[in-house]
C-alpha cells in the first residue's frame, strides 16, 4: 500500500514543519500488514526532529523524491542530538534520489575550538563522551535493512550514525558539505556489525567513515573520500570498558585530497580494548596527507599528556595502496610501547611525494609486522624470515 504525505496534509513549500504529519504516516505504514510504501513526492519539506519507530508488522519503505530541509532556530535542536531517527525496525527501505538538507551552517559555529585557538576548551572526558550533536539521520537497533540512492547536505553534525544495528546495507550515498565544517562525519558506525557501505561518495569536513567501539564486520568498496579526514577507525581508549573493533575491509575504494587516509587512532589513556583483523587493499590516494597511520597518541585537544595506550593492535594489512602523498611521512606507526602494534603487513605501497625534502618516507615506533613486495616510501617495520621485527 502506497501512503502518499500529501494525502495527509504534508505542505512542499519550505518552511511548514512537517514532521506531525510525516510521523502520523509512518505509524499507519507500520501497523499495516504487507509491504508499505510512505511516498514524499518532489518538493522542499521543512521537517522538525521526527523519531520513527518500530516495530512494524511488515516491510516499510520510506522513498524520498523531494527536499528535506532542517531547522535552523535552536528551539528545535534544544536536548536533541538527532533530525530524523529510526529505531528498532527491521526490513527498512530508505531511498529515492531526495535529499536531506541539514542547513549545517547554522550550527557549525558551536564548534568554534576546531579553528579558535582562543576559545575556551571543554574537558577531555566530556569531549570523548560527545557522541554527536544533531545527526541528520540516526539509525538504532535496524536490522535487514538498506538506504539508498539518496544525498545528505551540510550536517550539523554527522550526517548518518549507525548504532546498535545488524545486516545494513548502503549503497549510492552522497554526503556532502565544506571541508572545514567541524564534527561532519560522513557515517560514524558503533556497537553494530555486518554493515555495508558501497558505490558512494563522501566529501565532508571530518572523516568520510569513522568506526567507534564495537564495528565489527564492516565492509567498505567503491568509495570516493575527499574532503574529509578518511576512514578512521577510533578514536579508542577515552573511558573504560570499550568494545573492541574488528572485521574492517576497505576496498577498490579512492581518497583524494584527504587530511588522512587509512587511519586508527587512540587516546593515550589508561583504558584497554582490542582492534584486530582490518584489510585496507587496493586502495589509490591523491594527494592525501597521512596516506596510511596509526596514531596511539591522538590528541586533537590541547594540552593533552603523554602516555602508554593499552589498546591492542593487530592483524591489520595494507595491501595494493598506490598514489601520492601531501606529507614526507607518507607511511607513520606510532604504537604503544606496552602494547606494540602486532601483525602489521604492507604488501606493495606504492606512494610518493614530489615536496620539499622529499622523497617520502615512513616512520615507525613499536611496530611488528611482515614486509611484501614493492615498498615506496622504504618500509621501517623490519622484514624477516620468520615475520618478526
Amino acid at each position: 500500500m502506497v501512503f502518499n504525505v500529501m494525502n495527509y496534509g504534508a505542505v512542499a513549500d519550505g518552511n511548514t514543519d512537517n514532521s506531525k504529519v510525516f510521523e502520523y504516516v509512518f505509524n499507519k505504514a507500520c501497523q499495516s500488514e504487507g509491504i508499505n510504501l510512505v511516498l514524499i513526492p518532489r518538493g522542499t519539506y521543512m521537517l522538525w526532529p521526527i523519531m520513527l519507530k518500530g516495530p512494524c508488522k511488515g516491510q516499510v519503505e520510506f522513498q524520498i523524491k523531494g527536499t528535506l530541509k532542517a531547522p535552523t532556530d535552536k528551539a528545535s535542536t534544544v536536548n536533541v542530538y538527532y533530525w530524523i531517527a529510526f529505531q528498532y525496525i527491521d526490513q527498512l527501505i530508505l531511498t529515492g534520489g531526495g535529499k536531506l538538507d541539514g542547513q549545517g551552517l547554522a550550527a557549525w559555529n558551536v564548534y568554534s575550538c576546531n579553528v579558535d585557538p582562543n576559545c575556551k576548551a571543554l574537558p577531555i572526558l566530556h569531549i570523548i563522551h560527545i557522541v554527536c550533536f544533531f545527526q541528520s539521520l540516526r539509525l538504532d537497533f535496524v536490522t535487514n535493512s538498506r538506504i539508498s540512492h539518496l544525498s545528505s547536505i551540510n550536517s550539523k553534525s554527522a550526517h548518518v550514525n549507525v548504532f546498535a544495528c545488524e545486516h545494513v546495507r548502503f549503497d549510492h550515498i552522497h554526503i556532502i558539505a565544506p571541508k572545514d565544517s567541524p564534527n561532519t562525519d560522513g557515517i560514524h558506525i558503533g556497537s553494530s556489525s555486518n554493515i555495508d557501505i558501497f558505490n558512494s561518495i563522501i566529501a565532508t569536513g571530518d572523516d568520510c567513515v569513522s568506526l567507534s567501539p564495537g564495528s565489527k564486520d564492516i565492509n567498505i568498496q567503491d568509495v570516493k573520500c575527499g574532503p574529509g579526514h578518511g576512514i578512521s577507525v577510533g578514536s579508542l581508549g577515552g573511558v573504560p570498558n570499550e568494545e573492541d573493533v574488528s572485521g574492517l575491509t576497505v576496498t577498490h575504494s579512492t581518497f583524494i585530497g584527504t587530511q588522512n587516509g587509512l587511519r586508527v587512532k587512540t587516546w593515550a589513556m589508561p583504558y584497554s580494548n582490542n582492534v584486530f583483523n582490518l584489510t585496507f587493499e587496493n586502495i589509490i590516494m591523491e594527494n592525501v596527507d597521512n596516506p596510511i597511520i596509526i596514531d596511539q597518541q591522538y590528541c586533537p585537544l590541547r594540552n593533552c599528556k603523554k602516555g602508554d595506550s593499552q589498546v591492542q593492535i593487530r592483524d591489520v594489512k595494507f595491501r595494493n595502496i598506490t598514489g601520492t602523498s601531501s606529507s614526507k611521512i607518507a607511511v607513520a606507526f606510532d604504537c604503544s610501547k606496552s602494547k606494540p602494534c602486532e601483525n602489521i603487513e604492507l604488501n606493495n605501497i606504492n606512494l610518493t611525494y614530489n615536496g620539499a625534502g622529499g622523497p617520502a618516507t615512513s616512520l615507525c615506533s613499536n611496530a611488528k609486522g611482515i614486509v611484501i613486495g614493492q615498498q615506496q616510501p622504504p618500509s621501517c617495520i623490519y622484514h624477516s624470515s620468520q615475520h618478526l621485527y
